[in-house]
């Protein structure tokens, strides 16, 4: 028998700390390993974090709203009999969280709360939860000397500024819900500010508006598009490609594949199919920007958009251009299920390289989609529709026509090359057809 610490997990490669959304069980709680015990958002997922033993909850250290860095303390655990294997999820420091405890220097931060923030590489980066417990209470960020990894700024340092008396006044509760939170590559907290302010001031509520508070699933969306839309130039492309041929092949067998495989075969396995090709013969499709390099991804690995009732997730199929088309069809059918149960664990929306949005399924027939940072591109598959087409022998008859809009990044990629992959997507697709074309 003894206490153990469960700590704040790594959700994501790039990720430093999350934010307690719910906690799933309370002091007194027994609990198996591996059993949920809070639900925490990042600003790339929402996820749950497991116990890393089986035992009864002793104390509950991180309140509901509080954003903890990866490796601190959240709750603790005692545990019977021998100490079993963390779960390697919590941390990837996870085997010495008796050595490294995180608490001690957040109590202590109150002594310098005086002075300004000062080096770190994350000095001026601050989490969504910082900048609304700042605006909420007047405080100036560059006024608050930060106490966590980097000399990044917590939630628990600007509680320790406000307990002694640096925070100046109170702003309305009402003005927050609105504000949309800057990002993190801005350096300055007064350029932060500013904009806030001026969005806040802007909206203002009438005799039966409504607000519809931002969860926190929504803001991560809405600070990763901001982010993408600031840091890349994005350029816009569509090609339009006949796909009657791959109507008649779908028609002909969706019925039978079904029965065999249990669940349905959709046009858009196909379409993923044809575009994995073309980025194994196109690679610098399959780019990011990494600042004074650009990394081409060896793998293929293609993210598609899941569009909830009220958020939009974006879990990836890995290797995608070693997969049959029945393959691909299941993990469609897979990760769509898992996000609409709740079910989507972090890793699998991780290691995406390039994006491809199903906005057809919505009767879109054109689009621009913002890139799904750090990746270089997304494809927007549009609605299949019936349109008169003029034949090459001067003969006109109706065709099943689809439009590729494709976004891009233009630091990375070029127009000669996001031609030439969408002309061999293009190519692909209507080279689809019975008696060509193998499901597996």
């Amino acid at each position: 028998m003894g206490i153990e610490k469960i700590t704040m997990p790594k959700l994501g490669e790039s990720v430093t700390e999350g934010t307690i959304e719910k906690w799933l069980v309370a002091p007194g709680d027994t609990v198996a390993k591996y059993d949920s015990l809070a639900e925490v958002t990042t600003d790339k997922v929402t996820a749950e974090v497991p116990s890393s033993f089986s035992g009864t909850i002793k104390e509950i250290i991180a309140k509901e709203g509080d954003t903890i860095e990866v490796g601190e303390t959240v709750c603790l655990i005692e545990i019977v009999g021998d100490a079993e294997e963390p779960v390697q999820v919590s941390s990837p420091k996870a085997d010495e969280p008796a050595e490294k405890p995180a608490e001690k220097p957040v109590q202590e931060a109150p002594k310098a709360k005086s002075q300004p923030v000062t080096g770190g590489k994350a000095a001026g980066r601050f989490s969504p939860a910082v900048l609304k417990m700042s605006q909420e209470n007047g405080i100036d960020l560059a006024q608050v000397s930060g106490t966590g990894r980097e000399g990044r700024i917590t939630r628990k340092d600007i509680q320790a500024f406000i307990d002694s008396g640096g925070a100046q006044s109170q702003t309305a509760p009402q003005e927050v819900a609105v504000q949309e939170e800057p990002q993190p590559q801005v350096a300055s907290s007064d350029q932060q500010s500013a904009p806030e302010q001026a969005v806040s001031s802007n909206v203002k509520l009438e005799n039966g508006d409504i607000e519809i508070p931002v969860t926190s699933v929504r803001r991560a969306i809405a600070n990763n598009m901001v982010r993408s839309v600031t840091e890349a130039p994005h350029a816009w492309m569509m090609i339009e490609v006949d796909v009657t041929e791959l109507v008649l092949l779908r028609d002909s067998v969706k019925k039978e594949f079904k029965e065999k495989e249990g669940f349905n075969l959709t046009y858009f396995a196909f379409f993923i199919k044809a575009i994995s090709q073309a980025l194994k013969e196109y690679p610098e499709m399959n780019s990011m920007w990494a600042g004074d390099t650009i990394v081409m991804k060896k793998d293929i690995n293609i993210s598609i958009a899941v569009a909830t009732d009220d958020a939009l997730y974006v879990p990836v199929i890995k290797e995608t251009d070693e997969k049959t088309i029945k393959g691909i069809g299941r993990e469609i059918h897979e990760l769509a299920g898992k996000v609409r149960n709740g079910k989507l664990k972090s890793t699998e929306m991780q290691g995406g390289t390039f994006t491809v949005n199903n906005t057809g399924s919505f009767g879109s027939v054109q689009s621009m989609g913002i890139i799904n940072y750090p990746q270089a591109a997304i494809l927007q598959v549009e609605s299949i529709v019936k349109r008169p087409v003029i034949m090459d022998n001067g003969m006109m008859a109706a065709r099943d026509m689809v439009n590729l809009c494709l976004s891009l990044d233009h630091r990375v990629l070029d127009g000669l090359v996001c031609g030439r992959f969408l002309a061999r997507v293009k190519e692909l697709l209507e080279g689809m057809a019975k008696d060509k074309t193998s499901l597996y």
